[in-house]
């Protein structure tokens, strides 16, 4: 009969208590902020995985292309004829020498392997210099490796953004990539500084 009496008697604008703890829903503001504060340095971190600074994305392509400018080097030794690498600024491109003698010699771009195709560097990337044998190349940018001669030196340099890098040859056929200077202002044009 109590029951029935406090059911009578309950008005949605009577307060009631209990002796029981009232049960809580929902969440209380700041657990709402720390969770979206989580959320947040986790997609933080994860885009800052995801996409790489000009830097990274700059020393992962100069690697490519150091490794691809091995590649052509032994198959023009493998194979016994020249390959040459050339580069516009945003891409570049292998050719293969096709006629026996120097003199009449034809090049004819590289389709036939998926490794030497001609590639496109990513958006704001070029090729902005080349050195061989410590002097700066006029003109085209072009490098020959030929079957029977020794090794050139050389350096391509790299840039995207702010950041630069350079491919850097030695005679001997050692490639690797090291990281580039600020172009100084003045009379100095050397734009990297071998570490």
């Amino acid at each position: 009969m109590s029951v029935n009496r406090d059911l009578k008697h309950h008005s949605p604008f009577t307060i009631h208590h209990s002796r029981h703890p009232v049960e809580r829903r929902g969440f209380t503001l700041i657990e709402l902020l720390v969770v979206l504060m989580i959320m947040g340095l986790f997609v933080g971190l994860v885009s800052a995985i995801v996409r790489p600074d000009d830097r990274g994305l700059l020393r992962v392509e100069a690697e490519r292309l150091a490794q691809l400018l091995d590649l052509a080097a032994a198959e023009s030794r493998l194979a016994g004829k020249s390959i040459a690498w050339t580069a516009d600024g945003p891409g570049y491109r292998f050719w293969r020498m096709t006629g026996d003698a120097e003199a009449s010699a034809d090049w004819s771009e590289i389709r036939d392997t998926d490794l030497l195709r001609a590639r496109t560097l990513p958006q704001g990337m070029m090729i902005s210099g080349l050195e061989v044998e410590n002097m700066r190349a006029n003109g085209a940018m072009r490098l020959e490796f030929a079957p029977y001669s020794q090794g050139l030196s050389f350096t391509i340099e790299m840039s995207l953004g702010a950041a630069r890098y350079a491919v850097a040859a030695s005679p001997i056929g050692e490639l690797r990539v090291v990281p580039g200077l600020e172009k100084s202002s003045g009379a100095n044009d050397r734009l990297f500084a071998l570490r």
